[in-house]
C-alpha cells in the first residue's frame, strides 16, 4: 500500500490517501476502483475492503493479468469534517463545493497539443492522449487541499480502461451513471450488480469525476474527427443502494459483483462469469423526473426504493407540523422510483424522489448539487 500525501487547511496538519496497487504497473487492461469520494457515503467503502481481501488472493494466485488500482477511502478530507458530531463529507466545508464537481475540463486542455500530433493508428492515439490527459492533469493548478486531492485522484485514473467510482444514495437501490456512448460496455457490470437503473448522459452538468476521466474521449473524438480517438476510458459511477446499508452480506456481495466485471474487462485471468438477466434497460438522465418538496415539513414515503409508479400515483408527502397540512407528492410520469431522501424533515426545494421513466425531458444540470 502507497500513501499519498494531501496538505491539510492548517501549517503542520496532512493527509494520507492509500493507494493498493495489483499486477503489473502498465499492463493493460487498467482498472481503477475508488470509494468514498464523498465521505459520508459508506457502503462503498466497506465494500473495497472486501474487495482488497479477494484482490490480494488472486494476485498471490497471478490471476490479475492487467493492473487494478483501489483507493478504498477517496476522501481523508470530508472524513474530518464533522459539525456537532454529525459527519459532513459531500461538501467540502472550506469553500462549499461538492467533492464530486469541478473537476478540470482536460479535453480543452489537451486539444491544441494533440491536433498535430495524432496519426491514423487508434492504439497509438490511445497512448498520445493518456500522455497528454496525465500532463495536462499534472499541470493544473492545486491551491487548496481540495484542489490537491482532485488532482492526485485523476492522476491514478485518466489512463485507465475502466474506472469504478463507488458512492451511494441517501436511500436507494444499485444504480449506476455513464456516457450514453459506453452503455454497450455498462451492460455487464449492470447485470453483475443487479443495477435497477442505468443512467444515461453525454453531459451531465457539473463536472463530476467519472466523466472527468471518460468524457474528454469522446469530446477529442468529435474535436478531431479526421484521426480515430477510441472511447478508451469507460468510467462509471456506482451507487451501492442507501447511506444504512452498511453490511458485510452485502459488501462482500458488491465485491465480487466488482470482480466479475473486471474478469469480463480482461484485467482477471478467471473464467467468464455467467451474465444475470438485466434487471432494467437504460434511462437518459434527462428522463429522471425528480420530486420536490414545495414546502417545508415532515416527508412521509409512500412508496419503497424499487417500486414501480405510474402518473398520478402519490410517491411521498409533505406534512406541515403546525397547520396539520398535507400536500401529496405525485408522480408525473411511470418509472422506477431508484432512491429518495433519508431525513424525514425537509425544508422547501429539496430533491426528495428520483423515478427513472421515459418521459420528463430535463435539461441543464441534471445531477444537481
Amino acid at each position: 500500500m502507497d500513501l499519498l500525501a494531501i496538505p491539510g487547511l492548517a501549517p503542520g496538519t496532512a493527509h494520507s490517501l492509500p493507494v493498493h496497487r495489483f499486477g503489473q504497473p502498465g499492463a493493460r487492461p487498467k482498472v481503477y476502483v475508488q470509494a468514498g469520494l464523498h465521505a459520508d457515503e459508506i457502503p462503498g467503502m466497506l465494500a473495497a475492503q472486501h474487495l482488497l481481501g479477494l484482490l490480494r488472493a488472486h494476485d498471490a494466485a497471478g490471476r490479475v493479468r492487467g493492473e487494478v488500482v483501489v483507493v478504498p477511502m477517496a476522501n481523508p478530507l470530508g472524513l474530518q469534517q464533522r459539525v456537532m458530531g454529525g459527519l459532513q463529507g459531500r461538501f467540502n466545508l472550506a469553500d462549499g463545493v461538492n467533492f464530486n464537481r469541478a473537476y478540470p475540463d482536460l479535453a480543452a486542455a489537451v486539444l491544441p497539443g494533440l491536433e498535430d500530433a495524432l496519426g491514423t493508428g487508434p492504439l497509438e492515439n490511445i497512448e498520445l492522449v493518456r500522455t497528454a490527459l496525465l500532463q495536462a492533469n499534472a499541470d493544473t493548478p492545486a491551491h487548496t487541499p481540495a484542489q490537491h486531492l482532485k488532482r492526485t485522484l485523476l492522476g491514478l485514473a485518466l489512463d485507465a480502461d475502466l474506472v469504478l467510482d463507488l458512492h451511494c444514495e441517501n436511500a436507494g437501490v444499485v444504480h449506476l451513471y455513464a456516457l450514453t456512448p459506453l452503455v454497450d460496455r455498462c451492460r455487464p457490470l449492470a447485470a453483475l450488480l443487479g443495477a435497477q437503473a442505468l443512467l444515461l448522459a453525454e453531459e451531465s452538468g457539473g463536472h463530476p469525476f467519472d466523466e472527468a476521466c471518460s468524457q474528454p474521449w469522446l469530446a477529442l473524438q468529435r474535436a478531431l474527427p479526421g484521426h480515430p480517438v477510441p472511447l478508451a476510458c469507460c468510467a462509471v459511477t456506482v451507487e451501492l443502494r442507501g447511506e444504512a446499508d452498511v453490511t458485510h452480506g452485502l459488501a462482500a456481495a458488491d465485491a465480487e459483483a466488482l470482480v466479475q466485471a473486471m474478469v469480463v474487462a480482461g484485467a482477471l485471468a478467471l473464467p467468464a462469469p455467467r451474465l444475470p438477466l438485466a434487471r432494467c434497460r437504460p434511462t437518459n438522465l434527462a428522463d429522471v423526473e425528480l420530486l420536490v418538496a414545495p414546502s417545508p415539513g415532515i416527508l412521509v414515503m409512500h412508496r419503497p426504493a424499487g417500486a414501480r409508479v405510474g402518473p398520478g400515483d402519490v410517491v411521498a408527502e409533505i406534512l406541515d407540523p403546525v397547520t396539520s397540512g398535507v400536500t401529496p407528492l405525485r408522480a408525473q410520469f411511470s418509472g422506477l422510483l431508484f432512491a429518495h431522501e433519508s431525513v424525514r424533515f425537509v425544508s422547501a426545494g429539496r430533491s426528495v424522489a428520483k423515478i427513472a421513466g421515459t418521459e420528463a425531458r430535463r435539461s441543464g444540470a441534471l445531477l444537481g448539487m
